[in-house]
């Protein structure tokens, strides 16, 4: 009797040990509802296949690509002891590559297959896309390259945010600006640059404070670097300045993690009592608590002293009233590299609108062109590469 090759697949499946938690997939547990269907029961295994294509075309459409999603994203006890250099014993190993050679036949399953499992014709079944991979090869370079690719949530996304419920997790729809997409500001964002790229070097790299006035591209440089970096390993977790408290949560789960990390604190801005004040201050100190080997503080600030202050605090009641004023003042001080992003002059504008009308296929006659982008200016209050890129859009 010819042996059932979906239920063999499952049947390696289900005794996956080191991947074990790839089963609380909605892929797997799909495959399982199918293969624990009684035979026979053809509008019941009909059902649960189209269940399971649901969630490959849910995920993209392929199943390949799924499967190798799942157990890349997976973070277990053989990934977690080869990133901390730890001797793991040979029975661990071989289940390892047993798994992934199990995973990759899951892989490799067609619509034939289950066609020929139900006795129906192939046509009248809806399709997926699936090839045959070298998912052991590929889950062993990964392991020789932690450093680029990470492992867990980390190796599919760029960006993270820490959630209300206290976890770190991806932002799915991630700002996806490239450094090949800004006009102007190119020195300021070439010292960004430069840091991050010491920083990925294992060189020294500083904590960095992008401040100036609104709208010229600083939150946007911060997240095209992230992105421009993504494949040499760099990560980038977005805080928000009311979560400045869990600072040293964030540095501890990212501890020992191969990769590096931007801790990302947008438009940043205190009043003097603000409890989150010191956490940073102790941050950009090098407290033991709240930092890690592996990460980086980027903030944007409006305000290049960030500490909101107020003619009443220079006065006040405080019998040391100078120092208090030099330590809310001295916070912007304490990043190693500040960056200054002024509005742009109007030749600077000029040359951002005129590059984004080309860009965006927009035939004015320059003259034109720049008289519209000015009272467009006038009228927004200012000038400023977001005002550009408002501008054209208005035009579009």
């Amino acid at each position: 009797m010819k042996e059932n090759k979906l239920k063999k697949i499952y049947g390696g499946l289900c005794l996956c040990s080191v991947f074990r938690s790839v089963w609380d997939s909605p892929l797997l547990r799909a495959y399982e509802a199918y293969c624990l269907c009684e035979d026979g029961k053809t509008f019941e295994k009909y059902k649960a296949y189209a269940a399971f294509v649901a969630e490959i075309y849910r995920q993209g459409g392929s199943l390949t690509e799924l499967v190798k999603r799942l157990v890349f994203e997976d973070e277990n006890v053989y990934i977690k002891g080869v990133a901390n250099g730890k001797a793991l014993p040979a029975a661990l190993k071989d289940s390892a590559k047993s798994e992934l050679r199990c995973f990759a036949a899951f892989g490799a399953l067609t619509r034939a297959d289950f066609a020929a499992d139900m006795g129906t014709d192939e046509e009248s079944l809806p399709d997926f896309s699936s090839v045959n991979a070298d998912v052991v090869g590929a889950y062993q370079e990964r392991l020789q390259n932690l450093h680029r690719h990470g492992y867990g949530i980390f190796s599919s996304h760029c960006m993270f945010r820490f959630s209300d419920d206290k976890k770190i997790e991806p932002i799915v729809s991630a700002d996806k600006t490239g450094m090949a997409q800004f006009i102007g500001y190119e020195t300021q964002r070439e010292s960004v640059v430069a840091n991050t790229r010491a920083f990925l070097e294992g060189r020294p790299a500083a904590n960095a404070l992008l401040c100036g006035d609104a709208g010229t591209g600083k939150s946007s440089t911060v997240k095209a670097i992230a992105n421009e970096f993504f494949n040499e390993g760099l990560r980038l977790i977005e805080l928000r300045k009311d979560q400045l408290r869990y600072l040293p949560t964030v540095m501890a789960h990212i501890n020992g993690n191969p990769l590096k990390f931007i801790i990302f604190i947008d438009d940043l801005s205190f009043n003097q009592n603000n409890d989150d004040f010191s956490m940073l201050k102790a941050a950009l100190e090098g407290s033991a608590s709240a930092t890690a080997d592996n990460a980086v503080i980027y903030a944007t600030s409006n305000r290049r002293h960030i500490v909101k202050e107020s003619f009443g605090d220079r006065e006040g009641d405080d019998v040391h009233r100078n120092d208090t004023l030099q330590e809310t003042l001295s916070l912007s001080e304490r990043f190693g590299l500040t960056v200054l992003f002024s509005k742009p002059d109007k030749a600077l504008y000029l040359k951002i609108v005129r590059e984004l009308a080309k860009r965006n296929s927009l035939n004015i006659p320059d003259a034109e062109l720049a008289i519209k982008a000015e009272a467009f200016a006038l009228k927004k209050g200012s000038r400023s590469a977001r005002a550009a890129e408002q501008f054209i859009h208005s035009l579009l």
